[in-house]
């Protein structure tokens, strides 16, 4: 087995999910969670200039679909050669929401728009996600998917956004309890590094 090593920000952000799989999938890896004053230094050193990056070994790896990918064939989460195009684009799906979440919370006119967003386009974007998870346990249904851990994420920090945004979302409700719920994610989820992390890089959530 790797050697892993996640560097991100003390937040849950984009790396999350990431931290998710790896728990999940009872990976040792070291969660370096890098102050402000040190990331001048770090940006330096990464392809991109940005964050996350997950160690394999001495091999950096960053972009954080191309992390979750990568952990995907590595641990077997990504389906059979003909499914593996299916998980992408939900993956692609849950990014896109992810990227309007993204908009609002670091928007200027948050607490003016933070209504319309949850009244008018989560119903709707939620509504995609609920068809496709109806019938299934996870977007595979048995067989759970690097793109699983970035939906039950994403749906979590929805639901700290808006706490009834899952009502009428039947589907989607049964499927972020039992993700929640796996028993390799217990302790993490538990735990006060995962409780007490701010979720995004400012106080909106």
């Amino acid at each position: 087995m790797p050697l892993y090593k996640l560097v991100y920000f003390p937040i849950r952000g984009l790396a999350e999910p990431i931290r998710l799989l790896l728990h999940d999938q009872r990976v040792e890896f070291l969660d370096n969670r890098i102050q402000q004053k040190d990331w001048p230094e770090i940006k330096s050193q990464m392809l991109f200039g940005q964050v996350p990056c997950l160690y394999e070994d001495d091999q950096p790896i960053v972009q954080s679909g191309a992390i979750m990918r990568h952990l995907g064939r590595r641990f077997g989460l990504y389906g059979n050669a003909e499914e593996m195009t299916y998980v992408d684009q939900i993956y692609e799906g849950v990014v896109d929401l992810r990227l309007k979440y993204a908009r609002l919370i670091y928007s200027d006119s948050f607490h003016e728009s933070k209504g319309k967003f949850i009244n008018e386009v989560l119903p709707d974007e939620l509504a995609k996600f609920e068809k496709i998870l109806t019938g299934k346990k996870y977007i595979l249904d048995d067989e759970i998917t690097f793109a699983d851990y970035a939906l039950a994420e994403l749906l979590d920090v929805l639901l700290i956004l808006s706490s009834s945004c899952l009502e009428n979302f039947t589907a989607l409700t049964i499927y972020h309890s039992r993700f929640m719920n796996r028993p390799n994610l217990k302790r993490y989820l538990s735990s006060d590094i995962r409780k007490n992390a701010k979720i995004n890089g400012n106080e909106n959530k």
